[in-house]
């Protein structure tokens, strides 16, 4: 309590406190507008929980956003650990690459997504003739929702790799361990809070993407499509309330997953 007291009196802190209140606010208030409607009247919100078109969508948007974590994992991963132990001609440049989504327009990155995995692309076409398409089709959606979130996933797994000290490795490698053994029994685990926090961000950033999803699938309909169409053909009050049940439940999944971070965080700095 003291050390809050004399936090409160610093001028300066107060000044912060209210410029990150004022963006706090903006969030809260944001979540209420949608929450205070909805709970106002239970029974319609129920009926909409329960349309078979509601439960697709979000059974779709959640299995794809894990698909898409996991393909994240078993490659980004190994690019993570490379980027984060080794200097190459032509780092920068991946880096770059990898780093080329957060800066893009979405509508750019579905179009990019699309002609690189439409029937006629250059990685849609060979699958396209063994009969796996990507337009319209789930694998499309994955495919989009892992090039949105590759650099969430990525960049925060160079991270944790990079909080290991080098010097464990090559203790390790002195003593007779070899390269698999030293990444899967020293580093993998000294990096898991820092693998599953960046798999929680890359998968919120996946089943929030729209526009480079619904540019090579449209159909089937993930959530954020659904809310998108429901709001052009009936207004707010048809979207409201999907929108609403997304709310609900990415909040108990982001907050259950953050606080067994943390309590993985405590377990792995007590003695």
């Amino acid at each position: 309590m003291s050390s809050f007291l004399h936090l409160r009196d610093d001028p300066l802190v107060l000044i912060f406190s209210l410029a990150g209140g004022i963006l706090v606010a903006i969030i809260l208030f944001a979540v209420l507008t949608i929450a205070i409607p909805e709970l106002a009247d239970p029974f319609h919100l129920a009926s909409v929980a329960h349309e078979a078109e509601v439960l697709e969508s979000l059974l779709l948007t959640f299995v794809a956003g894990f698909v898409a974590v996991g393909i994240l994992g078993l490659f980004g991963t190994p690019l993570a650990y490379l980027l984060a132990r080794n200097d190459f001609p032509g780092k920068a440049a991946v880096e770059g690459l990898i780093d080329i989504p957060l800066i893009l327009p979405h509508t750019v990155a579905g179009l990019m997504v699309y002609l690189l995995f439409m029937s006629r692309g250059l990685i849609g076409a060979p699958f396209s003739r063994a009969g796996i398409f990507f337009e319209d089709a789930f694998p499309g959606i994955v495919v989009a929702m892992v090039f949105v979130a590759t650099p969430y996933y990525v960049d925060g797994v160079r991270e944790g790799f990079g909080t290991v000290p080098v010097r464990l490795e090559h203790v390790a490698r002195t003593l007779g361990a070899t390269r698999w053994m030293v990444i899967t029994r020293i580093v993998l685990p000294l990096t898991t809070r820092h693998i599953l926090t960046s798999a929680l961000i890359a998968w919120g950033r996946a089943i929030g993407e729209f526009a480079a999803v619904v540019m090579i699938a449209y159909f089937p309909m993930v959530v954020s499509a659904l809310i998108y169409q429901r709001f052009a053909t009936g207004g707010i009050a048809e979207s409201r309330s999907v929108a609403f049940i997304m709310l609900i439940l990415c909040l108990v999944l982001f907050i259950g997953i953050r606080l067994f971070t943390k309590r993985l965080g405590r377990y792995d700095d007590s003695p």
